[in-house]
């Protein structure tokens, strides 16, 4: 026991020193200053002010009627503190990125209407079912007549989700919750436009208390145009742990000039011998470096634990590999 302690600590100690080494010689070759470009994979929306990119701008643009049913971009995308995920607000929608699925499959919405729901009193509501003009559905809830018109031609449940509410009244009208939004019955507009969808992504931003300085639009013209590509290294501070450790990781991330990028969400996927995924995120600093640390818990001794790091920076996406393994 004593003997493989002293080599753990040896191995642990040469490679922390080594990728020190690494790490301070990348930084000051490369300075501190940050970079930022608009490139392909970003399309700027001047309505609002705000980018939409990579997966994300990939999911609005295959969905034919993407602005009428989410909207426009009413932030940047950004880190939720509160779950890691990458995540960006519409007008109508809120975009959650989950790096860990198929690719083609990371993007999902976020159950707005839901949400909302729960956190949004409804002055009553209006029992209506009819055999005819009713689609009764599984969650003890019917979409019915100029409702259920709009739903089938808009995109039905593949983007509204099941409803969740009967119809009730909000502000004095006929709404509908669904998983993903809200439909709004206004009688006095033109026929085939009485049904308008909630902007949702706004009133869910406010009700959580989101910061409104996300809000603020950006320049189009603040991006230079300068970067052609992003690279992505990862490193773990221990390159052996014990079976109940804390592991480190250092993500650097810089451009074609190897200069650091900051701004840059890197998505750090940890696959657990077990089987299991943590998935944990957080954006780069001046220095173009991210920092994350987590804890290592039960493992079984020599088993490896492999962490892919994914890296988005305004449509430019890079992919590296790390790992560790468990030693005692």
């Amino acid at each position: 026991m004593k003997q493989q302690a002293l080599l753990y600590n040896r191995i642990v100690r040469n490679k922390a020193c080594c990728w020190i080494f690494i790490l301070l010689s990348a930084l000051l070759l490369t300075g501190v200053s940050g970079v930022a470009a608009q490139q392909g994979g970003t399309q700027y929306f001047p309505d609002t002010g705000h980018n939409v990119s990579g997966d994300f701008l990939l999911f609005y643009q295959s969905i034919p009627n993407a602005q009428f049913v989410f909207g426009l971009p009413i932030t940047e995308q950004f880190t939720d503190p509160s779950t890691g995920r990458l995540i960006q607000y519409f007008q109508r929608a809120r975009f959650e990125y989950f790096p860990e699925l198929p690719a083609g499959q990371r993007v999902r919405l976020a159950p707005l209407g839901e949400y909302v729901y729960q956190r949004v009193p409804n002055e009553g509501q209006l029992n209506i079912f009819t055999p005819i003009g009713c689609r009764y559905y599984d969650t003890g809830y019917s979409v019915c007549y100029a409702f259920l018109e709009f739903f089938d031609k808009n995109g039905g449940e593949p983007l509204f989700g099941k409803p969740k509410s009967p119809f009730v009244f909000y502000n004095g009208r006929i709404v509908q919750y669904f998983e993903r939004a809200r439909f709004e019955w206004y009688p006095e507009y033109s026929e085939g436009q009485r049904v308008v969808l909630a902007e949702l992504g706004r009133i869910y931003f406010d009700l959580i208390g989101e910061d409104p300085n996300l809000l603020q639009p950006v320049k189009a013209d603040a991006f230079p145009g300068s970067i052609t590509k992003i690279y992505a290294r990862a490193f773990t501070w221990k390159a052996v742990t014990r079976t109940d450790d804390t592991q480190t990781v250092y993500v650097i991330v810089q451009d074609q000039t190897l200069a650091p990028v900051s701004g840059a969400t890197a998505i750090l996927t940890v696959s657990w011998p077990d089987g299991s995924k943590q998935s944990l995120a957080q954006t780069t600093n001046a220095y173009g470096l991210v920092i994350l640390s987590f804890p290592v818990q039960a493992q079984t001794h020599g088993s490896l634990v492999t962490i892919e790091v994914e890296v988005l920076y305004q449509g430019w996406t890079s992919r590296t590999v790390t790992s560790f393994r468990v030693w005692q």
